[in-house]
């Protein structure tokens, strides 16, 4: 009897040793998941993919679903990386979860990474894998380009050109919209200096130029990533992009007759040459919301990619063309850019020089001013 009760007894210490070490194992994997949200950086496609399969082996064991149907490639591939753990012990698989969540910490933030331009409010920027990644960064006002990020786009590119640790440029935004385009409350802070309206009419102007005049001479790829709606000169500066991915619940609207402006962003030679004379007209002059499908019709946009999977796939696309050889992929866009380089300027120019009279006239002023009385409608 004696011999049955220290059984016992030596049964219940041996589960409290077991208890005590599954909840340690199961509080270090928790505090390892709260690790993952604080990492510099969004891991590549594959190291997220090895965490999934991880974590599904730390808390539910070794993989006994079934394989995911052929057109479910996002459920396919995390299926894999689960399977990929094959026998692996929960606790292993734990211990190899939280030493790549440490290696991740412990790997430089790539938006620090050896730039000297100091970016403004409402950019962010970094280097990685060979691309160099713009992102318009101020989705409570739906990422409004203001005169600050314009000066900081035009230091960033024309310090990274030369950089032979950049392949390709990438503009993106941040949240639901690519960008919306011109922060009308760029009039209202530069009418607060003092000076006359002409003389802030030229240096707007002026400003506007040299922002296109950069995207024109930018001598390496550039793959715009559209995830949300393109408008105004979020739009027009598409043209002069080499490559341009859209979400499919991205929209391109040029909304300059509403607000008695004019185009820009070498739009009024791109736009007609990229679509027809016909619905650049529409889009130019009319106000006129092309939809992803529309765009990628008429040749603006090179592809519609889901929203669901947008992120992972440019990813996986950009990572692809900036492995290619660098300097084929530079001398190829001169190339083709040499063949319109002029007219590019020329046109970049006579747009800049209407905007002067534009930001000046009765119209856009008046609408300016509807739309901050809340009247205006883009």
């Amino acid at each position: 009897m004696l011999s049955v009760g220290r059984k016992f007894v030596s049964n219940i210490r041996c589960y409290s040793v077991v208890v005590q070490r599954f909840k340690s194992t199961n509080e270090r994997l928790t505090r390892a998941v709260e690790d993952l949200k604080g990492v510099a950086s969004q891991p590549p496609n594959e190291v997220k993919l090895s965490l999934y399969g991880l974590y599904k082996q730390a808390t539910e064991g070794k993989c006994t679903a079934s394989r995911p149907g052929v057109f479910d490639l996002v459920g396919r591939a995390k299926w894999d990386a689960w399977n990929k753990c094959g026998s692996l012990s929960q606790e292993e698989a734990v211990e190899k979860y939280i030493a790549l969540v440490e290696e991740l910490k412990d790997s430089p933030d790539p938006e620090s990474m050896d730039l000297k331009s100091e970016l403004p409010d409402g950019l962010v920027a970094s280097i990685q894998d060979n691309v160099f990644t713009i992102r318009f960064n101020r989705p409570d006002k739906k990422n409004s380009i203001t005169f600050q990020m314009y000066q900081g786009i035009i230091d960033l590119l024309k310090e990274v050109q030369q950089r032979d640790d950049v392949h390709l440029l990438v503009l993106t935004g941040t949240g639901d919209f690519f960008s919306s385009g011109n922060d009308l409350e760029n009039f209202i802070h530069m009418a607060k200096t003092g000076r006359t309206v002409e003389d802030l009419a030229k240096d707007a102007a002026e400003l506007v130029r040299t922002y296109v005049s950069a995207f024109i001479d930018f001598p390496k790829p550039t793959v715009a990533l559209v995830n949300g709606p393109a408008i105004g000169v979020a739009c027009t500066i598409l043209g002069i992009f080499d490559v341009v991915f859209a979400s499919d619940k991205s929209f391109f609207q040029t909304p300059f007759s509403n607000l008695g402006l004019s185009p820009e962003g070498c739009s009024s030679f791109t736009f007609p040459r990229i679509m027809g004379n016909a619905r650049a007209g529409e889009v130019l002059m009319m106000n006129k919301q092309l939809s992803a499908i529309e765009a990628k019709a008429c040749g603006f946009v090179s592809d519609i990619i889901p929203h669901s999977s947008f992120a992972e796939e440019v990813e996986t696309r950009v990572k692809k063309m900036a492995s290619l050889p660098p300097k084929s992929l530079m001398y190829s866009k001169m190339l083709l850019r040499d063949v319109v380089r002029a007219d590019l300027h020329a046109a970049n120019n006579r747009e800049c020089d209407r905007l002067i009279e534009r930001f000046t006239s009765d119209e856009a002023l008046g609408a300016v001013m509807s739309f901050f009385k809340g009247k205006g409608k883009l």
